[in-house]
């Protein structure tokens, strides 16, 4: 009898979901290895975003899932040791709500801080929001998102009355004419979006790179700008200078959908070339060419991200780019437009729904009195007992220790991510109580009374909102270590403790009915998106209503003009809406709106004393403040550490070679990282990651000045002078 061979064994089943780090949400598949809790991930090549390619940090992920380098169970600082050890959750969740208990009823409820991540759900972001207003009834309430995007955000809403990071898919990036990437290195922050900038490429389009640092992405470019940092405005509004003067302004576009030209021309006019050359450091030629290109291809995308953000006029500088799009008829149309690369990885989400100081679930403001009605009704509470706006999230850390006495932090850690960092932990540690829930012990819940293990993305299920606008489920695909617990389950029990005994359900998907149902109406409305549909359509871009017919104009709160809804039967869903602003804007006559700006300098100018400019930004192993990627081995043996960059004859005049460790010293204090000499970068400019703790913390020396408009902090740019460090 022939023998046969046996059939191969059936491979595990693997659950679809996505990596748990930046707003690209790239999709994956995870499974669990025979014999044991590993848990591997597997290429998910339908998910359109990614099509299957990851970064080390997304292939690496599970690393962290490993009970050797997360927390397991709660920990409480002991009086007579003065250290954090374990506890039980009945004790730790007890302690908690004391804690902030004690300090409502002695100092009042804005005594009372909350802080989260903008990686958090949207779940977690909505539970966390009404938690802080409803429970804890504080103003006091925000996020280091406020760090990400949020200088966008404003231009957004100025400009054209909404803001989503991009108002197009990223499909369509590939297809248009020209891209004009500024303050953005996707090869090292989004490695699997840089295929989109090489498609554009191949399609026969051009690549423009604004960047103080020759970056693995700027060598891409078909034209790389390097400006002084802290001079993207002064840039943009060159641009738009030399668009008037050689009569490449869409006429037609600008007065049949736009609003405040003149007064945006006349601003932009008195940022002639040979001025701005001096102010950037751009030569004319350069600056001509850059018009050339954008104006020349039939469609055009300007995609912004922290470069120009993360500075004290980050507003009025992204205003500058929208500005030139609009001018150029690049807004509005199909491929074409003004987009902001979200970095975190629920950044967008985590403001919509209720994260953010000035605004309630839907993308609502809380000043707005119908969009306080609408939410207390959802909530079942009285819409005077709302609290208003508080502070911005670095002016929250800032009076720790003040005015708010105690603090619940969420996913976030302030003491390497936040700017002027040796006094935010000097804050922090002033605090009368602190608590901290999160994945591992990073350097702000090291400083806590009581910490709390809560599961991160693979243990549970919950949505996110990546930068297109896309609303992504995650799905659980292994269980917690025993005696983890979800955010969800502890704010749960902690609204019990303080007397909300219901309100705060621990299934996600009831919190997400919840939240839908709060966003009706609003400019993020969500209520049209149900778990079954993400998963059935690979994630809903929103606006997504309920029953209603799609548009390419969001939905508005009362403050704007409602957008008609056209009739729909009872039933039908709503497609959501990959690409906004097709027929009109979000604003009330449905323009745009230009906003007139003039270039100022940085709050923070090289001196005598301070004489070189430091910028900062990422490295691809590593992410944010390192948190979790510096427990992965792989990660760190490819990114060991923090180091200063700087150019040859920088390096020359200050007697450095390769690898001296050097002292970088701002007016807030020091940091020493090793030298690492390359022409990449300016002469003037040194350049520093901001991953790490201790002595190379890059953002001991970040400067606090706020954008007046988003309170974004000026991270990058700000005046250091270069020193020799002592052994």
């Amino acid at each position: 009898m022939p023998r046969t061979s046996p059939a191969p064994a059936a491979a595990p089943p693997s659950t679809p979901t996505h990596c748990p780090y930046c707003a690209l949400q790239c999709g994956m598949n995870l499974r669990a290895a025979a014999g044991g809790d590993v848990v591997e991930v597997v290429e998910r090549t339908d998910f359109p975003v990614n099509r299957g390619a990851l970064c080390g940090k997304g292939r690496t992920a599970p690393a962290v899932l490993s009970s050797r380098v997360r927390l397991t169970e709660p920990l409480v600082r002991r009086p007579a040791t003065g250290r954090l050890e374990p506890a039980t959750w009945e004790e730790a969740l007890v302690k908690i709500a004391e804690g902030l208990g004690r300090t409502q009823r002695g100092y009042g409820p804005d005594a009372v801080g909350v802080f989260g991540g903008g990686g958090l759900t949207n779940e977690k972001a909505y539970a966390l929001g009404k938690f802080a207003r409803v429970v804890l009834a504080t103003s006091q309430i925000d996020y280091n998102g406020r760090f990400c995007m949020s200088s966008a955000a404003a231009a957004h809403q100025k400009a054209f009355g909404l803001d989503r990071g991009l108002p197009f898919p990223l499909e369509d990036i590939p297809r248009t004419g020209c891209v004009i990437l500024v303050g953005s290195n996707l090869a090292e922050t989004m490695p699997p979006a840089l295929r989109y900038l090489t498609e554009l490429k191949e399609n026969g389009g051009t690549l423009i790179v604004v960047d103080p640092r020759r970056t693995r992405t700027a060598e891409q470019a078909d034209l790389h700008l390097a400006p002084r940092p802290g001079t993207d405005l002064a840039l943009a509004l060159g641009l738009l200078h030399i668009v008037v003067s050689e009569g490449r302004t869409d006429e037609s576009f600008v007065q049949d959908r736009t609003a405040g030209w003149d007064e945006a021309r006349a601003a932009a006019m008195a940022h002639w070339p040979e001025l701005v050359e001096r102010i950037t450091g751009v030569p004319v030629p350069q600056l001509r060419d850059a018009v050339r290109m954008f104006c020349d291809a039939p469609a055009g995308m300007v995609l912004t991200a922290r470069g120009p953000e993360q500075q004290s006029k980050g507003t009025d500088t992204v205003g500058a780019w929208i500005n030139l799009c609009l001018a150029t008829g690049r807004a509005g149309r199909p491929l074409s437009g003004y987009g902001c690369l979200t970095g975190q990885g629920n950044g967008q989400g985590g403001r919509e729904h209720g994260q953010k100081a000035d605004q309630l679930p839907g993308y609502r403001k809380l000043t707005d009195p119908a969009a306080r009605e609408h939410v207390a009704g959802v909530w079942g509470v009285d819409p005077d007992s709302l609290p208003g706006p508080g502070r911005s999230a670095y002016e929250l850390l800032d009076a720790l220790g003040g005015d708010i006495k105690s603090l619940l932090l969420m996913g976030s850690n302030p003491v390497v991510s936040a700017p002027r960092a040796a006094h935010i932990e000097e804050r922090l540690r002033s605090l009368d109580f602190l608590a901290v829930a999160d994945v591992v012990l990073s350097e702000t819940a090291a400083l806590a009374d009581v910490v709390l293990p809560v599961t991160q993305w693979a243990e549970e299920t919950g949505t996110t909102t990546n930068l297109e606008g896309r609303v992504l489920l995650r799905r659980k695909a292994v269980d917690p270590p025993p005696g983890v617990r979800t955010d969800l389950e502890v704010l749960h029990s902690l609204a019990a403790l303080l007397g909300h005994e219901k309100g705060f359900p621990v299934d996600p998907e009831e919190v997400f009915a919840e939240l839908r149902r709060a966003s009706a109406g609003g400019p993020a409305d969500y209520s049209g998106i149900s778990y079954r549909r993400i998963a059935e359509e690979d994630g809903v871009f929103w606006p997504c209503p309920e029953g209603a017919p799609a548009s390419s104009t969001a939905p508005t709160d009362s403050t704007a003009h409602a957008v008609p809804a056209a009739h729909a039967a009872p039933g039908d869903d709503h497609p959501g809406t990959p690409r906004l602003f097709l027929d009109r804007f979000a604003t009330e006559d449905g323009r745009a709106r230009f906003v007139p700006v003039t270039h100022r300098p940085a709050a923070e100018e090289p001196d005598a004393e301070y004489p070189v400019l430091l910028t900062t930004g990422r490295v691809v192993a590593q992410y944010q403040s390192g948190a979790q990627t510096r427990r992965v081995d792989e990660l760190n043996a490819a990114a060991p550490g923090p180091f200063v960059e700087l150019h040859p004859r920088l390096a020359q005049r200050l007697g450095v070679s390769e690898g001296d460790r050097l002292s970088v010293v701002s007016r807030r204090g020091r940091a020493v990282a090793p030298a690492r000499i390359t022409d990449s970068i300016r002469s003037d400019t040194v350049f520093m990651p901001f991953h790490w703790p201790g002595e190379g913390r890059a953002n001991t020396l970040t400067n606090p000045a706020l954008d007046p408009t988003s309170r974004m902090p000026e991270f990058k740019v700000c005046a250091v002078r270069i020193e020799r460090a002592q052994d």
